[in-house]
C-alpha cells in the first residue's frame, strides 16, 4: 500500500492535481483523504487545500 499527497493554496488546483493523478494512474485506490486548513499570517488569510490517495 502507498500514499501521494497533494498540498495545494487554492481548491481548482488540488482538483486538477489530483484528477490527473487519478487519470494517469492504473492502480487501485483505496480511500482519498481530503483537508482544508486556515489560518492568519498578519493581516492576511491563508488557505491550504490537501488531499491524500491512499492506493495499492
Amino acid at each position: 500500500m502507498k500514499v501521494k499527497l497533494f498540498d495545494e493554496e487554492n481548491e481548482k488546483d488540488l482538483e486538477e492535481d489530483v484528477n490527473n493523478f487519478l487519470e494517469e494512474t492504473d492502480k487501485e485506490i483505496i480511500d482519498i483523504k481530503y483537508q482544508v486548513s486556515c489560518s492568519i499570517y498578519s493581516e492576511e488569510q491563508i488557505y491550504c487545500f490537501s488531499a491524500m490517495i491512499i492506493y495499492h
